[in-house]
């Protein structure tokens, strides 16, 4: 069954010819496999299926990529095959018309699968919140740091809606050229404003998680368009702290820096980064110091540094 669009009328045309139902914890190539979890479903469970498979008629219009689990194999009271459906997220459904479709409640449907001994499903979804959460956390850490007056705007910029691939991509331009005015609004003197816009950059630097989030992106992006010059004077004009320090180390280690003025720094910015490395530096900073970023084979290689 896949014309035409899927509809849980059409879901449940094929339960209602069903002898029995195998759901499988894997995708379509793994269901005959020995390693996989799986139930069979007969009798008026199959109704009780049916009616968790209740799907948001009409479908997405899309398929999703991957590959799907669990399978959900139906056969006819004879043993024929009549319908060959995957789950896809714990949200989705596919298999029954000619686009996936939205499950009505994905969190039943995992449920009732755990009940019955096929717990992959929830485990996913916790693990999948526990990342959200996670990711809620860091979000609020980088937002803690953003400078005075910037809190409101920066919430925009880092917005997860506005970096949701199906929302206008012109939401999240808008958002960041809103905050970057702010800072230029607040911070008018430029040393001032650079110093502010590193300690903020340093703060990705220290998360567990590794990698820029778009949010970070958007104070490397505002430190790129700092006149060069200008940005090594406010390092050099009086100490910097640890977190500005981390946020240079981020900024002159990043492709766009590189593109533009090279993997050296004159002194005495140089020696200020190499020096915070060696001391407090991050396992990534090192990586990128022992590989030349930053002038650091001038010190050359201990085996402290690897």
């Amino acid at each position: 069954m896949d014309e035409g669009a899927p509809t849980t009328a059409r879901v449940r045309e094929v339960l209602n010819r069903a002898g029995r139902v195998v759901i499988a914890e894997g995708s379509p190539d793994e269901v005959d496999s020995a390693d996989v979890a799986r139930i069979v479903v007969t009798g008026a469970e199959i109704a009780e299926l049916a009616r968790l498979l209740a799907l948001v008629d009409g479908g997405t219009g899309d398929r999703c990529r991957c590959k799907g689990w669990p399978t959900i194999v139906v056969h006819d009271v004879e043993g024929g095959l009549l319908a060959c459906w995957t789950l896809h997220h714990q949200s989705g459904l596919r298999g029954v018309g000619d686009c996936d479709a939205d499950l009505r409640d994905g969190p039943a449907l995992t449920e009732w699968l755990a009940e019955r001994g096929l717990t992959r499903s929830r485990e996913v979804q916790a693990m999948l919140a526990a990342q959200e959460a996670e990711a809620d956390r860091r979000r609020l850490r980088w937002l803690q740091a953003a400078p005075a007056g910037l809190r409101d705007a920066a919430m925009a910029v880092s917005d997860p809606s506005r970096h949701d691939p199906k929302a206008s991509s012109d939401r999240l331009r808008d958002a960041e050229a809103r905050l970057a005015a702010l800072v230029q609004e607040r911070c008018p003197d430029g040393i001032e404003r650079i110093r502010a816009l590193l300690a903020w950059a340093g703060v990705p630097a220290r998360e567990s998680t590794g990698g820029l989030k778009w949010y970070d992106l958007a104070v490397q992006r505002q430190l790129l368009t700092e006149e060069h010059d200008l940005v090594l004077t406010a390092l050099a004009t009086r100490p910097p702290s640890p977190a500005q320090l981390d946020g240079a180390a981020e900024l002159f280690s990043s492709h766009e820096w590189i593109t533009a003025h090279g993997k050296e720094l004159p002194e005495p910015v140089s020696s200020m980064v190499i020096e915070h490395i060696q001391a407090v530096g991050t396992d990534p900073m090192r990586f990128r110091m022992r590989h030349g970023y930053f002038g650091a084979e001038r010190f050359g290689r201990t085996p402290a540094d690897g």
